[in-house]
């Protein structure tokens, strides 16, 4: 059994669909072909803090493959090193990394499967180089956690997103107007690519791609020149302008990582309606992109993702993270995914092929 007896599963970070897939395959593999423990830790890293640790079983996670959410619940605002507290009417940040070792201790977990993403396999990353050996199961709509072709719940962002834009098609038609559609991204642009093309955008912003709004406007007012009365825009929310900054939403002063980007679709729509005198509506989906049933293929995925995380642990592997390379799900070290970002490369073949069809990105 390679000293595996019990083990803890926490989602951390956003939601995203899909969570639940995972959590099932990881349990009911270990519990089933195994005969392990499980434990659920609840709301991320801050049940391992506070140690909301609870047993879960067959029935536990029975009918929630479809569910979306996480029954565990999560968190995006806690992180061990940097757990907040307020001292004086003051937000003071506290290293409480001592008090999740002393809870994976007196729960007795062997290995820890992490579901999260880049945030949340640095954390995990922490905890490997405390002797704990982690799993990492790679979640984000983002798509951009290193190391891995794709992660579960992208497939579904897409998807809503595309119906998004596919929708606002015709009311930009019906009424002559430029609409746009801003989706989440905040360093990669992977959503706005893939919804982009599939709803056949005619402009897609990217944070890789600062754009201009010249040749934004230059761009609609051809389409109206050549008959083309409207125009559909997908934007990432970490678009900027050339020599711009990313437009910030709000600062939460009690998060590791304070900033929350969006806005960027108002100022853009504000600006094309200024120079061409083209009435322009923006729409911001937010976390409409995150929420609702997995599609097929984050099922698909997910139950991949958790079952290949139970059988690396029962094969002996240690602090390895679990990926898709091409169509074959395999695994890294961890640590390979810590601190880095997957972006959209400025040759991939999905922005060639958008250009070859006439998509504008501002460049």
């Amino acid at each position: 059994m390679n000293g595996i007896h019990r083990i803890g599963i926490l989602t951390a970070g956003g939601d995203c669909p899909g969570l639940n897939a995972v959590i099932r395959a990881v349990a009911k593999t270990a519990l089933s072909k195994y005969n392990l423990e499980v434990m659920g830790i609840e709301d991320g890293f801050l049940g391992l803090i506070q140690n909301r640790v609870k047993p879960l079983e067959n029935e536990s996670v029975s009918n929630i493959l479809t569910l979306g959410g996480t029954i565990l619940g999560t968190n995006n605002k806690i992180a061990p090193r940097k757990y907040p507290v307020k001292v004086d009417g003051k937000i003071e940040f506290r290293d409480v990394t001592d008090r999740c070792l002393e809870h994976i201790a007196v729960n007795n977990l062997d290995a820890l499967v992490v579901i999260g993403g880049d945030g949340s396999m640095s954390i995990a990353s922490d905890f490997v180089q405390m002797g704990i050996n982690c799993i990492g199961v790679p979640k984000t709509i983002d798509n951009d956690l290193y190391g891995t072709d794709v992660t579960f719940g992208f497939a579904t962002a897409v998807s809503i997103a595309t119906d998004a834009l596919d929708r606002v098609h015709t009311t930009a038609a019906s009424h002559h107007r430029v609409m746009i559609v801003e989706v989440m991204g905040r360093n990669a642009g992977w959503i706005a690519l893939h919804a982009g093309l599939a709803s056949g955008s005619d402009i897609i912003l990217l944070p890789e791609i600062p754009f201009s709004i010249n040749k934004i406007c230059e761009y609609v007012l051809n389409r109206s020149k050549r008959g083309k009365r409207f125009s559909i825009i997908c934007v990432s929310e970490g678009a900027r302008y050339e020599g711009g900054e990313q437009v910030v939403n709000r600062i939460d002063p009690t998060s590791p990582d304070p900033i929350r980007l969006g806005g960027i679709g108002q100022k853009v729509a504000d600006d094309i309606e200024a120079e061409t005198g083209i009435e322009t509506r923006p729409i911001t989906l937010g976390h409409i992109q995150r929420g609702g049933t997995p599609v097929a293929a984050d099922r698909v995925l997910a139950t991949e993702f958790g079952n290949k995380a139970i059988e690396l642990l029962m094969a002996g592997e240690k602090s390895r993270l679990v990926v898709m390379k091409g169509r074959t799900v395999t695994h890294i070290a961890l640590q390979e995914a810590a601190n880095k970002q997957r972006l959209v490369p400025l040759d991939h073949p999905l922005i060639d092929a958008a250009r070859n069809v006439g998509t504008c990105f501002g460049d």
